[in-house]
């Protein structure tokens, strides 16, 4: 199983790219801060899509999306989250998301910057903005391959 993961899209123009390198996914996974439900439908016509609000997200979304989502895929359990909260630090407060929940990946975004590193037994994930560099060296996605409980994953620069 292939997971493209996509983070803090803003509601801005997507690069081209991304589009390309999202084609034959199984699922993308969006970390919030899409900004309107237009973005979530571009994402659901390539595959199907599991997103988290974040906190620049117009209220429609914040009403449709979870701040939190959990879910199960080759026998890794996956969390998501945005990554805000009362911290200033995205990583610390993901960790304090799911604390309680025994995750094998962890997926989140807000800082803009690619983080790709296991701490304990969890990989922290975050893919970067695929079109807002603010405050990130470069635009970026990420590719994660699941097999058999293994977990690949990938930063990919735009």
């Amino acid at each position: 199983m292939i997971l493209g993961i996509v983070s803090d899209t803003h509601s801005l123009v997507l690069p081209q790219k991304l589009f390309d390198g999202l084609k034959g996914v199984d699922l993308i996974v969006h970390a919030g801060d899409l900004c309107d439900a237009d973005v979530l439908k571009v994402f659901k016509a390539i595959a199907p899509v599991k997103a988290v609000q974040g906190n620049m997200d117009d209220a429609t979304l914040k009403r449709k999306l979870p701040l939190k989502e959990l879910f199960e895929a080759q026998g890794c359990k996956i969390g998501v989250c945005h990554g805000h909260g009362l911290g200033r630090d995205a990583l610390e407060n993901v960790k304090e998301q799911f604390k309680n929940d025994a995750v094998d990946l962890a997926v989140f975004g807000h800082s803009h910057q690619p983080f790709n590193q296991k701490i304990g037994a969890t990989l922290y994930f975050n893919p970067g903005s695929p079109n807002d560099a603010v405050r990130a060296p470069y635009f970026s996605y990420g590719l994660i391959e699941i097999a058999k409980g293994r977990i690949k994953p990938a930063i990919v620069k735009i």
